[in-house]
This record gives structure tokens, C-alpha cells and sequence, in this order.
């Protein structure tokens, strides 16, 4: 990895010995996965946690060329929180390691994938108060569903469907199950 681990704090300062704490543990997981382009940690104290114990809460990203890992731990101190983070995020890389080592199955190339943006109407509704933006990855239902474990993203994942040629969003349930949403264009 070339780039440098960003480091982001909200409702808190970031101290030497948080920032020294940090510099140590990157390192462990770059080892462990050598295809990480960026990692970024976000720190923050949430005012608003139930438990006192889970006011600190350490958030890691990982990305790199066709994956994006993230990892959430909370607790009542910031380095157990980054600690428990960062050992969660090596459970992460040695799960996507081993999909990665039993293939992505037969699909179609990226470069062959045609997507046509829909027309998005405009109407009187709230104002959109954030962006995001990410890369699509074409892969099938079943490495939709592993992915959505890995990046800990517990309510929905997008995803470019390569059996149906569109973008799909595989959502949470209530009743704990997932669900599918396949848009079509009318």
C-alpha cells in the first residue's frame, strides 16, 4: 500500500497515543491482504449510545481493486475499541481470502456489461443531505450475500447482478431473512 492510513475523528481529539496505536495495527492488516489501496480509520464518541460501554466506536475501511471491507466495534475505551476492530477486520480478510481462492464463478466480463442510466425525476421532497458514491462490481446473488457479510453492512448491499444484467439491492428482512429488489425500467 503506497498511500498513507487516513485517520478521521469525530466528537473527539485525536491523540498521540490513539494515532501512535493505530500506525502499529495498520501494518497487521496490510500483511494479511497486499491489494489494499486505501484504509481508513474512523473514530468517533457517540453522545447518543444506549451503554455507556459503547460510546467509543472505531470504524475500519479497506479498499481495493474489485472490494471494499468494513469493520465497526464499539466500547467504553478507544484502543480496546480499535483493538476489537482490527481483529474483527483479520477474520474479514481471511473469510474474502478464501472467496476470493475459490473463484468468482463463470460470469461476464465487466467490460462487456452495458448499463443505461435511468431518467430520475424531480419533485418536491427532501433535500438530499449526503452523497456517496462507489464502484459496482459485477458478481451473482450468492457472492452478493457473502459480500454484504464482509463489509458489515447489515440493513442492504448494491450490486450488479451478472445473471440479469442490472443492478440489484439485496436487503435485510425483518423477520431476519434477506430479500432481492430487481428494478426494472418502465
Amino acid at each position: 500500500m503506497d498511500q498513507k492510513v487516513e485517520v478521521t475523528v469525530k466528537y473527539m481529539e485525536l491523540t498521540d497515543r490513539i494515532n501512535e496505536y493505530i500506525e502499529k495495527k495498520a501494518p497487521r492488516l496490510e500483511r494479511l491482504l497486499p491489494a489494499i489501496e486505501s484504509m481508513k480509520f474512523d473514530l468517533s464518541y457517540s453522545k447518543s449510545a444506549r451503554n455507556r460501554s459503547d460510546r467509543e466506536v472505531a470504524q475500519i475501511t479497506l479498499t481495493g481493486k474489485g472490494f471494499v471491507l468494513r469493520t465497526e466495534e464499539r466500547n467504553s475505551d478507544m484502543l480496546t475499541a480499535i483493538d476489537n476492530a482490527t481483529d474483527k477486520m483479520q477474520r474479514q480478510i481471511e473469510r474474502f481470502k478464501g472467496k476470493r481462492a475459490r473463484g468468482r464463478g463463470d460470469g461476464i466480463p465487466a467490460s462487456e456489461v452495458n448499463i443505461t442510466e435511468p431518467e430520475v425525476e424531480t419533485g418536491a421532497m427532501t433535500a438530499i443531505v449526503r452523497r456517496k458514491s462507489f464502484t459496482l462490481i459485477p458478481m451473482d446473488e450468492n457472492e452478493a450475500v457473502e459480500q454484504m457479510a464482509l463489509v458489515a453492512h447489515e440493513d442492504f448491499f448494491i450490486f450488479f447482478n451478472v445473471n440479469t444484467n442490472s443492478i440489484n439491492v439485496l436487503y435485510k428482512r425483518r423477520d431476519g431473512n434477506l430479500g432481492l429488489i430487481e428494478p426494472k425500467v418502465g
